[in-house]
């Protein structure tokens, strides 16, 4: 069992998340071309190793939160609502 710390509600079972995607800044839409837009919204990086990621504790509080997880090992750094910070 793998237990992610919600900011929120504490330490739960992995099984209570739902992956979001890895954190990166958006494009302005306007300001990209059809391929980069793409390339934003379909292709992920899916690094070895320390990551920052959005997660949403969707059987719990429902609310959305920023882990810095290891992908490897996963073990959770530290977990904080969104715009909080890094």
């Amino acid at each position: 069992m793998i237990l992610i710390p919600c900011p929120h509600c504490g330490p739960r079972n992995s099984s209570e998340f739902t992956y979001v995607g890895e954190t990166r800044p958006r494009p302005a839409a306007a300001d990209v071309g059809t391929a980069e837009w793409r390339d934003y919204l379909y292709l992920r990086r899916n690094p070895a190793g320390p990551t920052t990621e959005q997660w949403r504790h969707s059987a719990g509080c429902g609310r959305f939160f920023v882990a810095e997880r290891d992908t490897v090992t996963n073990e959770v750094a530290r977990t904080y609502p969104p715009g909080a910070g890094a």
